[in-house]
């Protein structure tokens, strides 16, 4: 197995005689390099500039770097590649569950991109190259963190936990080790049969109170949910990211009191695939991670990467005022 990234690796959180390589996508020369030497059966491609990165950035990553990798796959003989976009293509819909053949709207700059990254899969595979595309709806799970970091501070914090609106909307999530064996069975199975786009979410979901409820409650550290009017609160979250006092982006906090949740049928069809984690059993896994390396998660600052945990800004102080005041050697264990 080779592993291509622009940060450093820790080898030994990786299989035994991992090869790793330090490469940017946009570099098409080392790319071709790595891929020639390396020469792989598939490339799973999930590289990507994530929505706090410039807009420049983004499109050069996103799209280009996705051009680069195929490019690099179909030349040296590579059987397929896989790419792994996101269900942030289809922007604020108001029909659920979510199709594939739905209508495509991305929100800001890393929606578009991605939805731009997908139609050059497409130009592959009218050439006749094997170019399986996934789906993904947020995805948790050991070293994810990213803006669910803040989420989970809050959580150990005891801090009640705002949410847009009643949370009565359900809004589906996915686990790591699900999109995992998703994207595993596209490198595998019958191109025929995968050669096409596939969303991938979790099967058992609640309402956003319920399945927050669900992580507090197994957390046991008296943190709770706070519903909040949406509008007012999406009108100050969109001037504090404006004035870069805020870590949450646009399609954050606009998706956060509506439904969000895909149809799996078609993935389920072409592979067998099916979800073994719900919506809660993700939070609450990644959420013990958290705890258990949370010395290790110091705040990144830029919100470029998923591995970190991202600057709270001004939500840090926010979290003082509705924290119900536990004491930090208090007992912050989760429910066995």
């Amino acid at each position: 197995m080779g592993l291509l990234d622009v940060a450093p690796f820790n080898p030994p959180e990786y299989p035994s005689g991992a090869q790793f390589y330090i490469c940017d996508v946009r570099d098409k020369s080392t790319l071709d390099t790595v891929v020639r030497s390396f020469h792989p059966d598939a490339i799973i491609h999930a590289a990507a500039a994530l929505p706090l990165s410039s807009r420049t950035g983004i499109f050069t990553t996103n799209v280009d770097g996705t051009r680069n990798v195929i490019e690099a796959g179909r030349r040296y003989g590579v059987g397929r590649v896989v790419y792994v976009s996101s269900t942030a293509v289809y922007g604020i819909p108001r029909k659920h569950p979510i199709g594939e053949t739905d209508r495509l709207q991305g929100v800001g700059p890393y929606g578009e991109s991605k939805i731009l990254a997908e139609r050059a899969c497409e130009e592959f595979r009218k050439l006749g190259y094997t170019v399986p595309v996934i789906r993904p709806k947020t995805f948790i799970g050991p070293a994810r963190l990213g803006v669910f970091a803040i989420l989970y501070d809050w959580v150990y914090s005891g801090a009640r936990i705002p949410i847009l609106g009643r949370g009565t909307n359900r809004y589906q999530l996915l686990d790591v080790r699900d999109l995992c064996q998703a994207v595993e069975l596209l490198t595998v199975w019958d191109a025929t049969a995968v050669n096409n786009t596939f969303n991938v979410g979790a099967e058992r979901f609640s309402t956003v109170r319920e399945d927050l409820g669900g992580l507090c409650e197994a957390a046991r550290t008296g943190a709770r949910p706070l519903p909040i009017p949406a509008l007012p609160a999406q009108m100050t979250l969109a001037l504090l990211e404006k004035m870069l006092l805020s870590p949450l982006y646009k399609w954050v906090y606009l998706t956060a009191d509506k439904d969000s949740f895909v149809s799996v049928v078609r993935l389920k069809e072409a592979t067998g695939w099916s979800a073994q984690f719900s919506n809660q059993d993700a939070l609450i896994d990644s959420y013990r991670w958290y705890v258990a390396h949370q010395d290790e998660c110091a705040e990144a600052g830029m919100g470029v990467t998923h591995r970190v945990a991202w600057d709270q800004k001004v939500l840090g102080a926010l979290k003082a005022v509705l924290s119900l005041g536990t004491r930090a050697d208090a007992h912050k264990g989760l429910a066995s």
